[in-house]
């Protein structure tokens, strides 16, 4: 067997912090051979990213590397001058960043920075610098290449910002790309363009990947290694089938578990209680036995060593000394209680040709000259204790929508009636007497609430706003009853936002909704940047308010696999528009609308080496400003035809409460 390009062995990594030493890596170590893909899963603050930036030797000021080796090819990283440091960077090893929008600089063209890359490590100057940087740019899927080089990344989006970040990554031509968390903000389509764009670049290359993510169906798809990361230290180290097939430590079974999907419809996620312990403590026993269901008294007293399961599959648990775990369970489960069962007759809300046009000003006198529709003829209705889910990809509308509900947004046309009332023509004072039967909770809870305000100040404004107990001692029983709900101890009232976790945070941002004792809720993305186990913990909250509270849903989001757990009836929205609506089962299970089924076959798989299906959707989604003639979607739709180029289709009815907006359906009506 050929020697490994990476190997990394007995790796730590410490931080000041204060008075404390914060240990956030503890004798790490893993090999990647040339070509192989290795992923690194586990909840945040385990380690993840600071294991990249140490191979880098980019620890924060703070921070210094106090053991282990790192040899590339052979040679020791951490014995290097910094000069020779620089040329491996980016040369022999490159990084893609998990945030775009902050890794690009936002005064030089993307041209200029991949330009950057190019003179320092290619060698090149002049016009065959532009002339690469463009082809780099055509390579990672950027259309009209060579005049986008000019554009700085505010004029990007999203996806493509992160294309520009791989190309920058790949302009050295490195034998090793660090990939972290490179999906995190995408939409699942956008995800699935990207992770075949690495595929495609390591075939061509034989470039190896160390790939980051707390995304399993990712793993699947793009490793032939799983590490599993906990507390600062591996735990796991398996073959990609080997794991999938019969994962042997209790966390990286509990990541699992707690993956939502429509056989756990019904039940509740196996959410993993309690957090990643601080890496500021000195462990004596097991990092993991504080949160596991399995410990045993020799846990808390002695660290586990590594125990072979395999060849190539070893952890760090002191049950597996007695054997090996079982294979997980494939077989679905089926759902102990329908969630069709509870229908509640009469809508709670009615949404009826809802439309936000944005003016568009040019001109010294700031004349408008057109429109950004935003959202354009939505209809929708939501009964009590029902959850309707709202999905499609960023910039289809979904959060104007739930704002323009709320009034939060002033509509430009359209009803609104919520319990009978038509929400849409209040007065601002007759709308402040309802703002307590419809509440929001925001996609991130950490710029939502005030970092100013303590949680006892956050949760009783909207009571004194909106006719909640009149007293002082009332509102503080009220206080603590309300974090008892969310799973907060009542002392959690004197402390601010920025001491609790991102999961406590999203915990707090809906205790302060149901402060005022709502009818609906609006989640927009709720979960969208947490882990999963700590996105279980959330999904389980809000199902079983539902269940004791009546609470009715509007649950924004691209994560599908939530959708199945959750909702009870689904809208595809594209462009402003739905284009598909019906119960879950009927949406999920039989999707009718092109653009629905691109969404549910760029989810990625969980069975190892199954890619998504062959269906992909190319491009991105068109400006609202200028949307395309006829059918907006026609410009990506495999199935397009000149009829779709002509006109936007009328809703074809399937079923009773199943529905699509599609040509080719057009000749059933």
């Amino acid at each position: 067997m050929s020697d490994p390009l990476l190997r990394v062995e007995g790796l730590s990594t410490w931080l000041a912090s204060g008075d404390a030493v914060v240990r956030a890596l503890d004798n790490v170590g893993f090999e990647i051979a040339r070509g192989e893909t290795f992923a690194i899963v586990g909840e945040s603050g385990s380690g993840k990213s600071m294991t990249a930036l140490s191979l880098l030797r980019l620890v924060p000021e703070t921070g210094r590397i106090v053991a282990g080796t790192v040899r590339l090819d052979g040679v020791e990283l951490f014995t290097l001058p910094e000069a020779a440091m620089r040329t491996v960077r980016g040369r022999r090893i490159s990084i893609i960043f998990q945030e775009p929008a902050t890794s690009l600089n936002p005064v030089l063209t993307i041209g200029q920075q991949i330009g950057e890359v190019l003179s320092r490590h290619a060698g090149l100057s002049g016009e065959a610098v532009r002339r690469r940087a463009a082809a780099l740019l055509d390579g990672v899927g950027i259309p009209d290449a060579a005049r986008r080089l000019d554009e700085f990344p505010f004029q990007y989006s999203g996806g493509m910002k992160q294309r520009a970040m791989i190309a920058m990554a790949i302009a050295g031509e490195p034998d090793l790309l660090i990939a972290d968390e490179p999906t995190t903000a995408l939409d699942v389509t956008i995800q699935a363009q990207v992770l075949d764009l690495l595929r495609t670049l390591q075939a061509e290359r034989g470039m190896s990947i160390l790939l980051i993510t707390h995304d399993l169906g990712i793993v699947a798809q793009m490793a032939h290694k799983v590490g599993v990361m906990y507390a600062g230290e591996l735990v796991e180290i398996a073959d990609r089938d080997a794991f999938f097939r019969a994962p042997q430590h209790p966390y990286s079974r509990k990541l699992f578990a707690a993956l939502p999907d429509r056989s756990k419809r019904g039940g509740a996620l196996a959410a993993i209680a309690g957090q990643v312990p601080p890496l500021s403590i000195q462990f004596a026993g097991c990092r993991f036995a504080d949160r596991c269901d399995v410990a045993f008294e020799r846990c808390a007293g002695e660290a586990p060593a590594w125990t072979p399961i395999a060849p190539a599959h070893r952890v760090r648990c002191h049950l597996r000394e007695a054997g090996a775990a079982a294979p997980l369970d494939a077989s679905p489960v089926a759902a102990s209680v329908s969630l069709e069962e509870r229908r509640t007759p009469g809508p709670l809300l009615e949404v009826r040709d809802l439309k936000v046009h944005f003016p568009i000003r040019s001109g010294l006198l700031r004349r408008v000259v057109g429109h950004v529709k935003a959202v354009d003829g939505v209809s929708l209705t939501i009964p009590a204790g029902r959850t309707l889910a709202l999905v499609g990809e960023s910039g289809s509308g979904k959060t104007t929508a739930g704002k323009a509900i709320l009034r939060l947004i002033d509509p430009t046309a359209g009803a609104v009636r919520f319990d009978a009332v038509d929400f849409a023509n209040l007065s601002h004072r007759e709308l402040r007497r309802h703002r307590g039967d419809v509440q929001i909770v925001f996609q991130d809870p950490f710029s939502s609430l005030n970092p100013r305000m303590r949680i006892a100040d956050i949760l009783g404004e909207g009571m004194k706003a909106l006719g909640g107990p009149e007293t002082e001692a009332a509102r503080d029983r009220r206080i603590d009853a309300l974090l008892s709900q969310v799973g907060l101890p009542s002392r959690a009232k004197e402390r601010y936002p920025h001491e609790f976790s991102g999961g406590q945070r999203q915990r707090i941002a809906i205790a302060r909704a149901l402060a005022v004792n709502p009818k609906l809720i609006i989640a927009d993305e709720p979960t969208s940047a947490l882990d999963v186990s700590v996105q279980a913990q959330i999904v389980n909250l809000l199902k079983d308010l539902q269940d004791r509270l009546g609470i009715a849903y509007l649950f924004i989001t691209h994560n599908l696999a939530l959708v199945e757990y959750l909702a009870h009836e689904v809208a595809v929205m594209y462009l402003g528009r739905i284009v598909e609506h019906g119960s879950a089962e009927e949406v999920i299970g039989d999707p009718k609308h092109p653009y629905t089924r691109a969404l549910l076959s760029a989810v990625p798989s969980l069975e190892p080496g199954r890619a998504a299906s062959a269906m992909r959707l190319e491009g991105e989604l068109p400006s609202p400003s200028s949307p395309p003639t006829g059918c907006h979607f026609h410009p990506r739709c495999p199935s397009a035809t000149p009829q779709c180029r002509d006109a936007y289709p009328q809703a074809t009815q399937f079923t009773a409460t199943h529905a699509a907006s599609c040509h080719l359906y057009t000749e059933r009506t």
